[in-house]
């Protein structure tokens, strides 16, 4: 018998139980890690341009999330909290793939499926031609694209998130949404092609 997904969750109730975990209670670690795992995996299939590196840099996340947790301190949220930790994990893996050759990432179509979710924009009616239009994205652009429309964080929240500030997150965000509003009106679609490599994410 599989176990029961937890239910929606406000992130005052997140940010609690990441408190309640960090002072060493175990159902509560179980809990926080539920209830954002599905976040933190579409942020980092997203940003990393790569949904076969997406289960390890989930993993990743959340080990490092897990051994820093007693510092948590609850002056943010524990979902910004958590996705700034993602970012780092996958900046870090980005600059250790750097030189490698990269493959087509999109032979997965039920991933791609999955980790492709639109929230109420008009025209995109394609899971599969979304994810591959965001994907095609320049990164600073498709991180705050991500994290704002797919994700439903705040801006402020994102911002805060991705290191930078608001107005820029704002700005990103309307030129990710003109750049793939252009994508659609040409028509142009996904190439059949292998992916280009993904830019490095701005650290800031």
């Amino acid at each position: 018998m599989t176990t029961p997904a937890l239910p929606a969750v406000t992130d005052e109730t997140v940010t609690a139980w990441a408190l309640a975990a960090a002072g060493g209670d175990s159902e509560a670690v179980d809990r926080f890690v539920r209830a954002l795992q599905h976040d933190v995996r579409r942020y980092v299939a997203h940003l990393a341009h790569d949904p076969q590196a997406a289960d390890d840099l989930t993993q990743d996340t959340f080990l490092r999330a897990l051994t820093a947790l007693h510092r948590f301190e609850g002056r943010s949220s524990a979902r910004v909290w958590l996705l700034s930790i993602a970012r780092r994990a996958v900046a870090d893996s980005l600059r250790r793939a750097a030189a490698r050759p990269r493959k087509s990432d999109t032979d997965d179509w039920q991933l791609a499926v999955e980790r492709a979710q639109p929230l109420g924009l008009p025209g995109f009616d394609e899971g599969i031609a979304l994810m591959e239009l965001v994907d095609a994205l320049p990164g600073d652009r498709r991180e705050a694209f991500v994290l704002t429309q797919l994700l439903g964080l705040p801006y402020g929240e994102a911002a805060e998130a991705s290191g930078c500030p608001v107005g820029t997150v704002r700005s990103r965000v309307s030129r990710a949404r003109g750049a793939l509003a252009g994508m659609l009106d040409a028509d142009s679609g996904p190439p059949a092609t292998a992916a280009p490599a993904p830019e490095p994410l701005a650290m800031t």
